[in-house]
């Protein structure tokens, strides 16, 4: 946070100064802006920080809660944002509110579909690491055109993008 240094000019009166330094003081100080300030492009991929988590259907504590995620690490996609709340959809798209407390930046994927094979490298007849089914969960580390290399358990390997939920289809980076 700044601190901000408050000079007083001494020929104003004493009573002046003194209130004058009190409503400064009342007032907050600009701070620099932080990691959690900052605006992140919408929309984007979280998942979830504990496994228990309530959906709400508005942003804020008054609103009633509509169901509970019960799923550590569950990717959801961050569709609007108000305050301290972030209005989530999931991979079935049913969409309600969280507080950003209940979000984590690691990014995960959803198998989809039928049965994957994930394979040793980005292409289709790499050899095969294992079979997954739809709903198992994997770590993403990276993506490339149309394959993201993903970790589910202690195994790495590819997956075609359209195979997963959690990753945009021209998202592209790196380890």
């Amino acid at each position: 946070m700044l601190h901000r240094v408050i000079r007083l000019n001494l020929s104003i009166p004493k009573t002046i100064g003194l209130v004058c330094a009190c409503l400064l003081f009342t007032v907050p100080a600009f701070s620099s802006e932080t990691d959690d300030d900052k605006k992140l492009a919408l929309p984007r991929f979280v998942s979830l920080k504990s496994d228990e988590i309530n959906v709400r259907v508005g942003p804020g504590t008054r609103y009633p809660i509509s169901w509970v995620f019960k799923k550590e690490n569950y990717p959801v996609e961050i569709i609007q944002e108000f305050d301290q709340w972030r209005e989530i959809r999931d991979h079935e798209g049913a969409i309600g509110w969280v507080n950003k407390g209940m979000l984590q930046g690691k990014r995960m994927v959803l198998v989809t579909g039928d049965v994957r094979t994930m394979r040793r490298a980005p292409e289709q007849n790499a050899a095969a690491i294992l079979r997954a089914e739809p709903g198992v969960m994997g770590q993403l580390i990276e993506c490339q055109k149309d394959w993201c290399r993903v970790q589910i358990d202690s195994r790495k390997g590819w997956l075609p993008k359209a195979h997963i939920w959690g990753v945009y289809p021209k998202e592209e980076f790196e380890d």
